[in-house]
């Protein structure tokens, strides 16, 4: 098993700070590249469409897996207590040697139970061929969130990066297997062939008309 690793302390930004997820477009989404906006909506297996354009291998890099509790948002999203323990992996996907997303899966107890057992048995798998190829598993409706310089999910997404972007874009979902839930996160990283790097919001994301603060 793999441990999850202490991060440091000294960014402006509070590791405490959590992304805002919102459940349907907002007003300042006219500022994403077009491409970027059909990747977080696209309700089509990430995996998949990664493996399509891909030119090498698409190759799964298992970041940490444990059992953690999980962060106040997740715990909502997945109707937990605070003080609930979950089974939660931190994989990213590369094409060949090159990082393209950074996927944080936190799967609840009670979903491990029966088949979800599998759930912390993929290895290198993709977890999205396991979720997409089951009949049995449902998807709830996709979240996104502007991932800023300073945060905890933000550190962990860019960990191996050569050059970071200070604004990364996530998008999230509550899957439902026989029921159960149970959250997947997906962060979209630099070297993905998508113009990140050309995204600039309106508003600088430190100044007081931060849109995720509207």
């Amino acid at each position: 098993m793999i441990e999850f690793a202490a991060l440091p302390t000294d960014s402006p930004v509070s590791l405490h700070t959590l992304p805002r997820w919102h459940l349907h477009p907002p007003v300042w989404q006219r500022d994403w590249p077009a491409e970027l906006n059909d990747w977080l909506f696209d309700a089509g297996s990430l995996t998949r469409r990664l493996r399509q354009r891909c030119s090498g291998q698409l190759r799964v890099q298992v970041l940490s897996q444990g059992w953690i509790r999980p962060d106040q948002d997740e715990a909502r999203a997945l109707q937990l207590r605070l003080d609930a323990w979950a089974w939660t992996r931190e994989v990213q996907l590369r094409c060949d040697k090159q990082p393209w997303v950074f996927a944080r899966t936190v799967i609840p107890a009670c979903t491990l139970r029966g088949r979800g057992r599998r759930l912390t048995w993929l290895g290198t798998r993709p977890l999205g061929e396991a979720l997409f190829t089951d009949p049995g598993v449902q998807r709830g409706p996709v979240e996104v969130a502007r991932i800023v310089a300073g945060q905890r999910l933000h550190q962990r997404a860019v960990a191996g990066c050569a050059e970071p972007l200070e604004t990364l874009w996530g998008r999230r979902s509550v899957f439902r297997l026989d029921r159960r839930p149970l959250l997947v996160c997906e962060v979209f990283l630099p070297d993905l062939p998508v113009n990140l790097a050309g995204f600039r919001s309106r508003t600088d994301f430190n100044s007081n008309t931060d849109p995720n603060h509207s």
